[in-house]
């Protein structure tokens, strides 16, 4: 029995993709759970519903990126937190301050579209043999769709919308009960979502995390900010024989063994590279370290990060709604009226 624990330990040790996977799919059931437990929330301001009244998990708030953006300019403009949503602000600005330190590590770690976008692939891999790679031609121009997307609610957010517009639609019934319509966005779809969904799915198992790497501008938001990153992705010239091991087991399809940093504000932080390497030639460090870090340095360090930035907003007290009960009393049965 000790020597499966202990060889337990030198697994999570000596191989950190482990731990991604594992933080991975506790996360994405921690996600689940709140969304259970938020369902039940809403269902007991249905009318008619008659259902029990448990608390408002405020972790939902992380499903409301763009009314976060929002939040982050009223917050640089005026100082001011949303009182309504703070934690999507919390939550924003601990995304992005992961990915200033630690790459773009939400994005392979935590993100639950992320988690099942990677078991598609995997799925399909083991289901057709192989994933495939769309043509370079068609790759690059495809990459951009992405930016483009950032770039519409970046101009429609922060440039367009002054501040004082900004707070009062921050104020309004419809910013109140956006996270319940997200709710009603996964539990009734329409049928054009369920069109446009079905087709990502269909093509994340033929193409390793089509979304991320085509489609989501939460990730080309957070790709950029890891380039400022200390943390990367090092190549030792003096041991790797260049058996592309690591190129061919990289989700963002780089050229790693041809790197001695890899700089692209596609890699993730996955470490995936690091553990598929047979002469232990890359290392996630930065320029600092007289030898190697020991790798479990920065699974540690992704999860401190988020850790610290929840629990700073929970402290500082932005973290919970200042919406009480009668509020939702009142708003959740007329939402309908507040928008689509």
């Amino acid at each position: 029995m000790n020597t499966g624990v202990a060889g337990l330990a030198y697994n999570l040790a000596a191989r950190p993709n482990i731990w991604r996977q594992v933080v991975q799919w506790v996360f994405l059931l921690w996600i689940l759970w709140l969304g259970w437990r938020f369902g039940q929330f809403v269902a007991h301001f249905v009318p008619g519903a008659d259902a029990p009244y448990v608390p408002r998990p405020t972790g939902v708030d992380g499903f409301l990126p763009i009314g976060g953006l929002a939040s982050l300019k009223l917050w640089l403009f005026r100082g001011e937190v949303d009182p309504t949503h703070p934690a999507a602000l919390v939550l924003l600005l601990t995304f992005i301050g992961m990915s200033l330190v630690a790459k773009k590590s939400f994005c392979s770690w935590l993100c639950p579209v992320g988690t099942l976008s990677e078991g598609a692939w995997k799925l399909g891999q083991r289901m057709f043999g192989r994933n495939w790679r769309i043509w370079a031609w068609l790759d690059y121009p495809l990459r951009g769709l992405k930016y483009l997307l950032l770039g519409f609610f970046v101009k429609i957010l922060l440039l367009d919308m002054p501040a004082f517009a900004i707070a009062n639609f921050l104020q309004t019934p419809y910013w109140a009960v956006s996270d319940v319509k997200m709710l009603k966005f996964f539990t009734a779809p329409s049928a054009l979502t369920l069109w446009v969904v079905g087709l990502i799915t269909a093509l994340s198992f033929v193409y390793k995390n089509f979304w991320c790497r085509y489609l989501c501008p939460y990730g080309a938001m957070l790709g950029m900010v890891s380039v400022l990153s200390p943390f990367k992705i090092r190549r030792d010239e003096d041991t790797c024989t260049s058996c592309q091991k690591c190129s061919r087991a990289c989700p963002s399809l780089l050229p790693v063994h041809r790197k001695d940093t890899v700089m692209s504000v596609e890699c993730t932080g996955c470490l995936t590279c690091v553990d598929a390497c047979p002469h232990a030639s890359l290392r996630m460090g930065t320029l600092l370290e007289s030898k190697p870090l020991p790798r479990w340095v920065f699974p540690l360090l992704v999860l401190g990060l988020y850790a610290g930035g929840v629990g700073f907003g929970m402290l500082s007290g932005h973290w919970h709604s200042n919406l009480e009960y009668a509020d939702y009393m009142r708003l959740i049965p007329s939402m309908d009226q507040f928008g689509h």
